[in-house]
């Protein structure tokens, strides 16, 4: 299995993304042959390797000059920058010499980049992205769309429902996921003229659509998937990564304002610090592009080497699961009403 890997994109390049790779490669070393191979910067990414045992990872360098940065225009990279490590991974993907690509890089760079040169899945209209949420019954929650589409139609709400149902099941090994519709009200009648659209077409789909759900149904878990346009769902996405620094902040308030305080919130540290850690993003790596005739995995850019190495671990687990495959079958099975296009 090979993994190419973005190895100048993120803020802490390159020794985060080798030293994540190092540790995927360790993680993954019994179930499968995995090779990564770093796109960059040779003699910087030689440096950072210097610095580390890699004495158990398997990898290859393709030297790239060109870096992306996080204020590159997306459009213009397949134009203005086919020598940058991104494009370069994305290409070594699309020709066939890697099994899948992972980047803590400009995302909309990414997503731009990976659908025009990998294309999309047969039947997809809109490649979508995926976000982890942390829930209390200890299955994560799926928001689909995270960002990538701030304006949809029906249709498109509709595939990133299939997408994401299919990418959750097969993932977390969950046979039939619960799909809800995200809206201001559970009942049937509310939402925009969109949303109400997307109701009929899930309705009827072979999708375990449950219906409408709330924002505040996701951290209960009431449902697997959440469906939304990326303009919702990136607000969402925004203020979840809020939510641990504010609970941070408020336990340390709590525990300056005595020592009696201090002594109650030391006793209840080893419990705060594993409920934080759930809604530590780097706990769940990156999160995927779906709808691209490819596996890419796009990350945080301040993303650390645990969250790096989870991303090359879930970049395998799409490639081997054969999520894009399951899609377009789908998809293909399926007929959406040409009024909702």
């Amino acid at each position: 299995m090979r993994i190419a890997l973005d190895a100048m994109g993120g803020d802490f390049a390159p020794d985060n993304e080798v030293q994540g790779a190092v540790l995927a490669a360790e993680s993954v070393s019994s179930k499968t042959d995995l090779e990564v191979i770093f796109v960059g910067r040779e003699q910087d990414i030689r440096a950072s390797l210097s610095k580390i045992d890699s004495s158990k990872l398997h990898y290859s360098i393709v030297h790239a000059d060109d870096i992306v940065g996080m204020g590159d225009e997306a459009s213009t990279v397949v134009k203005k920058k086919r020598n940058s490590s991104l494009f370069k991974g994305i290409e070594l993907h699309a020709d066939g010499k890697a099994d899948g690509f992972v980047s803590t890089g400009n995302t909309g760079a990414v997503m731009s980049t990976a659908t025009l040169v990998l294309g999309r899945v047969k039947g997809v209209s809109r490649p979508t992205i995926g976000s982890f949420f942390p829930t209390v019954n200890n299955r994560p929650a799926l928001l689909v769309d995270a960002g990538a589409n701030i304006d949809c139609k029906a249709r498109h709400l509709y595939e990133f429902a299939i997408m994401g149902s299919i990418y959750y099941s097969q993932i977390l090994d969950v046979e039939f996921p619960k799909v809800g519709l995200l809206n201001v009200g559970e009942e049937r009648t509310k939402g925009t003229e969109v949303v109400l659209q997307t109701y009929d077409l899930l309705e009827q789909s072979p999708l375990n659509f449950i219906g409408n759900v709330e924002g505040r149904d996701i951290l209960f878990g009431n449902a697997d998937v959440f469906v939304c346009d990326g303009f919702t769902g990136n607000i969402i996405l925004k203020f979840a990564e809020s939510i641990i620094g504010v609970l941070k902040a408020k336990v340390q308030q709590h525990a300056d304002k005595g020592i009696l305080e201090k002594l109650m919130v030391g006793a209840m540290a080893p419990t705060l610090r594993k409920v934080l850690k759930e809604f530590d993003y780097q706990e769940y790596g990156g999160v995927p592009l779906l709808g691209v005739n490819g596996v890419a995995i796009i990350g945080h850019g301040k993303s650390s080497p645990k969250a790096i190495q989870n991303m090359i671990v879930r970049a395998v687990d799409v490639a081997t699961k054969n999520v894009n495959g399951l899609i377009a079958s789908t998809l293909a099975s399926l007929t959406i009403p040409t009024d909702n296009n």
